[in-house]
Order: structure tokens, then C-alpha cells, then sequence
């Protein structure tokens, strides 16, 4: 499959968007860009909104914000989570399972990109593929048994990116200390998080569980994801895409996870994303979901050894 866009001509749209008041929404990283984007879309349809962010004033201030547009009674807060610090994560899922009695999509939206000089996370993983995938793996597996209760759903956010690296995981050196390469690592990173999401599809289909999963990308869109961790050279490239209108605005950017976090009868075997030009943009569809991603062998060492890492043996 090439691209199709199940929503012609223009693709998905949040006025495709019910109420979804009662429904509780989860997502990473939605302090600014595309995850706070997205939360604004859902507020406004009533739903509630539980951000998990690293940064403490940053959240204070999006809560503010989001609450002076929508008004004291909307139902946003957050937690304060850091992707690249596993115990932080096991105290964010620990109190949301203590507090929050159903969770209809835990959206893996958080990210760092392109860090110019290899960086590790706390727990020693390389910086990129910890917060992208170890962080986000742990979380989904600490929140899976609350997500089944609530037959609810895992959005994995990925990335273009993940076409332009080695097309495979580098078991060898899973930190890259041998051949660092900031976009080869974040590719690396976002083709990790892909191949989680595909091979988490095949467990939840042996083991009948209730949980639907779906991935992801927001196309070129306008954020300081990039700007503020890449090298110099990236960031001019990026500065140059934003002036010539290649990249989208971040609200555009977070139509593809909104929509897998609420559109009924989506397939799950798909990869969402805009489907313009390069994927930069354009209608919301479906993308060619690559063969590579799927490669059974690598899919399953891949889940192995994140559950190595993170210490966590998922609901069986």
C-alpha cells in the first residue's frame, strides 16, 4: 500500500470530531508544538487531559493558557514525568493508576531529536533511543492493564525520519558509541518505537487482549523540536524548510495522533500521517508502511531486550 486517504478530498479533519466528554486522554511531551496542540483539540471537545511533562513552569504555564481559551472547568493537568529517567516514570504511572479509573489513549507524542553530541539519559541509555522508545515503552507497559480494562488505545508517534537511517536495529551497539550520528540515531530511535508498536499489535492478537494500538507521524511540522537540540547545520536546514513553507503549522501537525486517538474503524496494520509531498503535509491518510519495520526476527529480539532494559515483564 502506497497512500490512501480514507477521509477525501481533504483528509482528516477535527470536524470530524464527536464529544468525547467523560473520555480521558493521556499524552506525553504536550507542553508545546504538536503534543499541545493536540491537547487543545481534545479539550475543546470536552474530553479530559492528562499531560505528562519533564519541565514543571512549562506546564504551569500551558495550564494557564489552555484554561484562559477554554475556560476554569476544563479538564486539564499534568504530571511531572521525565522520559529519560525510568523512576520518574514509574512514580507518574503509579499515581495515574491510583487516580485515574479509565484511560481511552495514552499518546506516545514526546520526543528529542537530532542531539548533536551523544548524550545519555539516567538510566545510561543513549539519549534519543531512551526517551523515544525505552521511556515510552515502560510507560505503556505500567499503564497496559488499566488501558484493557478501559478497552482503550496506544498511539505511538513516530517519524519520517525512521526511513533514513540503517533500516534495521543496531543490536551491537544500541548506544551508539562507535559510529554517533545525530539524524542516523534519531531515525534509529523512531524505527525502534515503530517496530514496539507493530510487534505489540502481535501480542495483543495472541493473547486476545482489548487494547487497539495505532501509529503515526506529523509530517514537517513547525516546532522547536529540532531547534533546540540539533547541530548547527540541521537547524539552518530546518530554519530554510520553515521559510519556504515546507514545514506545516504544529496544529496541522497533531491532526494524525488526534485522530488515532478517537476515529473509529481505523486499521491498525497502517502508518497515519499527512500524505503530501514527500509527507511534509497535505490530506491526513494512510502512508506505505515499509517492509523493513515489520521484519519478524528483529521485532521480536527488539521487544526482548526492551524488556531487559526497562525492567518490566508486560501483562501477559
Amino acid at each position: 500500500m502506497n497512500k490512501t486517504i480514507p477521509f477525501a478530498p481533504q483528509g482528516w479533519t477535527p470536524e470530524r470530531l464527536e464529544s468525547l466528554s467523560k473520555k480521558t486522554y493521556i499524552i506525553t511531551g504536550a507542553n508545546s508544538g504538536v503534543g499541545y496542540q493536540a491537547t487543545r483539540i481534545l479539550l475543546s471537545k470536552g474530553a479530559q487531559v492528562i499531560m505528562l511533562n519533564r519541565n514543571r513552569q512549562k506546564s504551569i504555564e500551558a495550564v494557564i493558557k489552555l484554561k484562559t481559551e477554554f475556560g476554569e472547568a476544563c479538564e486539564i493537568s499534568y504530571l511531572q514525568m521525565d522520559l529519560a529517567n525510568m523512576a520518574t516514570i514509574r512514580e507518574a504511572a503509579t499515581q495515574l493508576l491510583n487516580t485515574v479509573p479509565r484511560i481511552d489513549a495514552l499518546i506516545c507524542n514526546a520526543a528529542v531529536a537530532q542531539i548533536a553530541k551523544q548524550t545519555f539519559t539516567v538510566d545510561g541509555f543513549e539519549s534519543q533511543l531512551g526517551v523515544n522508545h525505552y521511556g515510552h515503552f515502560l510507560l505503556c507497559g505500567l499503564l497496559f492493564p488499566r488501558l484493557e480494562e478501559s478497552h482503550g488505545r496506544i498511539v505511538v508517534v513516530s517519524s519520517e525520519g525512521h526511513k533514513l537511517g540503517l533500516k534495521t536495529i543496531q543490536f551491537d551497539d544500541m548506544n551508539w558509541s562507535h559510529n554517533y550520528h545525530p539524524n542516523k540515531v534519531y531515525s534509529h530511535s523512531k524505527l525502534a518505537q515503530m517496530m514496539f508498536a507493530y510487534q505489540l499489535q502481535n501480542r495483543i492478537t495472541a493473547e486476545n487482549k482489548n487494547v487497539s494500538v495505532y501509529v503515526c507521524h506529523p509530517g514537517a511540522s513547525n516546532t522547536s523540536l529540532i531547534r533546540e537540540s540539533a547541530n548547527v547545520i540541521t537547524r539552518i536546514t530546518w530554519s530554510l524548510m520553515v521559510k519556504i513553507g515546507l514545514a506545516q503549522t504544529a496544529e496541522r501537525g497533531a491532526y494524525p495522533e488526534v485522530m488515532c486517538a478517537t476515529e473509529n474503524n481505523l486499521e491498525q496494520r497502517a502508518y497515519y500521517g499527512p500524505t503530501g509531498m514527500m509527507n511534509f503535509g497535505g490530506p491526513v491518510g494512510i502512508c506505505k508502511l515499509e517492509s523493513f519495520v515489520l521484519t519478524p526476527e528483529v521485532l521480536t529480539r527488539l521487544w526482548a531486550l526492551s524488556e531487559k532494559e526497562t525492567g518490566i515483564t508486560w501483562p501477559q
